[in-house]
C-alpha cells in the first residue's frame, strides 16, 4: 500500500476549512518548520498573503487586520523563539478583544526536550491569553483524520469570535519531510458546496433594560468598546463624557472638553454626579477616573458598569451594579434641564477657548495636530492613535464628530507594534474605501521600525502623522519630571534617540513630507491620502513647549468659565 502524504493533506485541509469559515488574510513570518502550512496558504488565491521578516511586526499586522474586519487573520511562524515574538500581539489581542488565529509550527514530540535545534516548550506558551489552545499532534494517515482536522480548523475560527473575541493558539508539530512528497494525499473532504465543517452562529448581544433616575445629576462615561453596548442616540439623555475611542463622541450631549473642564476646581466640585453609567472600558483620562473615585469628595456616586463582553472593568472597585451585554435605557421622569444645560454650556465655552488657543500657536503642537487630523479626515475613515501621548492629545483636543472610526491598542496600553497595526488596518482596506491614518510619536515609530520593512512594496495606502519630539513626551507630565535632575530625567525617561527619521524612512523608500507650519498640516494630509502608498508627515515638536501649551489650554478654559 502506497504511503500517503499526511503532512501536506493536513495543511491543505486546515486552510480550506478556514476559507470556508470566512478567513481571508494570512501573515507569514518565514521559517523552515512552518513550510507545510505556508505552502498551503500561498496556494489559495482566496487568501491575501503577506510575508514579513519580523515575527513581532507580522503578528501586529495580523492584529490590525482583525481590528479592521472583525475576522481573524492567520499569523504563522516557525518553531523556537519565533513563537515568543508573537506574544506582545497575543496579549494585545486578548486584552483588546481582537480575533487572531496564531499558528506556531513546532518540532514533533520526539525532538522536544532532547537538544534539537530551534526547539522550546511551546505548549501553552501564551497561557491564559488565548481563548482556546490546541496541539493536534503530528499529522498522521488515519481513517478519522479528515473530520478531526476540519473540526480543529472550524473550532479555531469560531473560538476567536464567539462570545468575547480574542486570540486562539494552534501549536502544529510537523515531521520531515516538510515539502510535498508527491504521494497521494490523505483524503479529507469538506462539506458539500463549500460549507464549513461546523458552522458556528454567535447569539446576538444580550440587551438588558435598565432604569436610571432622570432627575438625578447623571453622566454617561464612555470608554473603548462602549459603542457596541449603547449605540442608540435616544439612550444619551444625560451628558456624555466620551473618549474618542468609544465611538460615542458625537451629538449635542457629547462633552469633548471634559479633561479641561475638570481641571477647573470650581466646575469639578460643582458637577460631581449622583449617578454614572460607565460604558465599556475606563476612559483614557486619569483625571476623570480619579474624579469619579468614590473616596473623593462628599458626594457618593452610584456607578453602573456596562460592558458588552462581560469583563470586570472596574479598577477603582466603585461599581454598585454591573451589566454584561448591551443596555436599553429607560429614564424615570424628566431629565433635570439645569444639570444638562450646565454641561452643554460649559462644553461650548470650553470648546471656543480650546480652539482659539490651539489656533493661536504659531508652531506645531501635538494637541492641534490631533484635533486637526481628526476633524479633516473624510467620513468613514480609520484613525489609529498610539498609546502614550497621542491618544491623550486626541482625548484632550478632538471635537465631537460622527462617522470617524478611532482605534488604538488600548488593551495592554503599550506602544508595541504601532506601525505594524496601522499597516494591518491598511492591508484590510480595499480600493475606494476611506483612508487609514496613524498618529504616533517618534519612540513608538522607532520601537516598531521593523514594521517598515517592505511596506512601500506591499500595495497598501496608509499615512503616518509622526510627532517627533525626540523622546518620551508623556514623562514630562509625570512626577519624575519635577523630582529628578534634568540630566537624570533625560537619561531614564526623556530618552532622546537623536535618529534622523527622514533618513530612516528613506531607507525603506517611504516618502516624507516635513510639516513646519500648523496651517499646512491638513493640506499635506489630503495630498498624502490622494497620492496613495505609505507616506509620512513629519511634524517636529518640543517636549517642554508641549507641557507649557497644555497649561495654556487649561488656563484658557478656566478663564472662559
Amino acid at each position: 500500500m502506497t504511503e500517503r502524504d499526511a503532512t501536506t493533506a493536513f495543511a491543505v485541509t486546515l486552510v480550506d476549512e478556514w476559507i470556508r469559515n470566512g478567513v481571508t488574510h494570512a501573515v507569514v513570518a518565514p521559517g523552515s518548520r512552518s513550510t507545510p502550512l505556508a505552502l498551503a496558504l500561498a496556494g489559495r488565491p482566496e487568501i491575501h498573503l503577506d510575508v514579513l521578516l519580523d515575527e513581532r511586526s507580522a503578528a501586529f499586522v495580523a492584529l490590525g487586520i482583525g481590528k479592521a474586519t472583525g475576522r481573524p487573520a492567520v499569523i504563522l511562524c516557525t518553531s523556537g523563539s519565533a513563537a515568543a515574538h508573537l506574544h506582545p500581539a497575543v496579549i494585545e489581542a486578548d486584552h483588546g478583544d481582537v480575533p487572531l488565529l496564531v499558528c506556531t509550527a513546532d518540532r514533533p514530540p520526539e525532538l522536544r526536550d532532547a537538544g534539537a535545534g530551534q526547539t522550546i516548550d511551546q505548549s501553552h506558551i501564551y497561557r491564559g491569553s488565548v481563548r482556546w489552545f490546541c496541539d493536534p499532534g503530528p499529522p498522521e494517515d488515519r481513517p478519522d483524520a479528515g473530520p478531526f482536522w476540519r473540526t480543529v480548523a472550524a473550532r479555531a475560527v469560531a473560538a476567536t469570535t464567539s462570545g468575547r473575541a480574542g486570540p486562539v493558539h494552534l501549536n502544529l508539530p510537523f515531521r520531515e519531510p516538510l515539502v510535498p512528497t508527491g504521494a497521494p494525499l490523505v483524503d479529507a473532504p469538506g462539506r458539500p458546496d463549500g460549507a464549513p465543517w461546523t458552522a458556528s452562529v454567535s447569539a446576538a448581544l444580550p440587551v438588558t433594560p435598565i432604569e436610571l433616575p432622570a432627575g438625578a445629576r447623571g453622566l454617561i462615561v464612555a470608554g473603548w468598546g462602549a459603542g457596541r453596548a449603547m449605540a442608540s442616540p435616544r439612550d444619551r439623555t444625560w451628558p456624555v463624557l466620551a473618549d474618542p475611542l468609544s465611538g460615542l463622541r458625537s451629538g449635542p450631549l457629547a462633552i469633548s472638553a471634559y479633561e479641561a473642564l475638570l481641571r477647573v476646581p470650581g466646575f469639578a466640585d460643582a458637577h460631581r454626579p449622583d449617578v454614572v453609567l460607565r460604558v465599556g472600558a475606563p476612559v483614557t483620562s486619569k483625571l476623570v477616573n480619579q474624579w469619579l473615585d468614590p473616596a473623593v469628595g462628599d458626594v457618593q456616586i452610584e456607578q453602573v458598569l456596562v460592558d458588552p463582553d462581560g469583563r470586570w472593568l472596574d479598577p477603582q472597585h466603585a461599581a454598585s451594579r454591573r451589566v454584561a451585554g448591551a443596555v436599553a435605557i429607560t429614564f424615570t421622569g424628566d431629565v433635570d434641564p439645569a444639570w444638562r444645560d450646565s454641561w452643554v454650556d460649559a462644553e461650548k465655552r470650553a470648546r471656543v477657548a480650546l480652539d482659539a488657543t490651539l489656533d493661536g500657536f504659531d508652531s506645531p503642537f501635538d494637541g492641534r495636530v490631533a484635533r486637526d487630523v481628526a476633524a479633516a479626515l473624510p467620513d468613514g475613515s480609520t484613525l489609529f492613535v498610539a498609546s502614550s501621548m497621542p491618544v491623550r492629545e486626541l482625548e484632550h483636543c478632538m471635537t465631537a464628530r460622527a462617522d470617524l472610526r478611532v482605534l488604538a491598542n488600548r488593551g495592554a496600553n503599550g506602544i508595541d507594534g504601532t506601525v505594524s497595526t496601522v499597516l494591518g488596518l491598511a492591508t484590510a482596506r480595499t480600493a475606494g474605501d476611506p483612508p487609514v491614518v496613524g498618529v504616533l510619536g517618534d519612540l513608538a515609530f522607532l520601537h516598531d521600525s521593523n514594521g517598515l520593512l517592505g511596506a512601500a512594496r506591499r500595495g497598501v495606502d496608509a499615512t503616518f502623522v509622526l510627532l517627533d519630539n525626540d523622546g518620551g513626551g508623556i514623562f514630562s507630565f509625570l512626577p519624575q519630571a519635577g523630582a529628578l535632575e534634568p540630566d537624570r530625567f533625560e537619561q531614564l525617561f526623556g530618552t532622546p534617540q537623536g535618529v534622523d527619521l527622514k533618513a530612516l524612512c528613506a531607507l525603506h523608500d517611504i516618502a516624507v513630507t516635513p510639516v513646519t507650519d500648523p496651517a499646512a498640516l491638513v493640506p499635506a494630509l489630503h495630498d498624502s491620502i490622494a497620492a496613495g502608498g505609505v507616506r509620512v508627515l513629519l511634524v517636529r515638536t518640543d517636549r517642554a513647549e508641549n507641557v507649557a501649551r497644555h497649561a495654556a489650554l487649561w488656563s484658557a478654559v478656566a478663564a472662559a468659565l
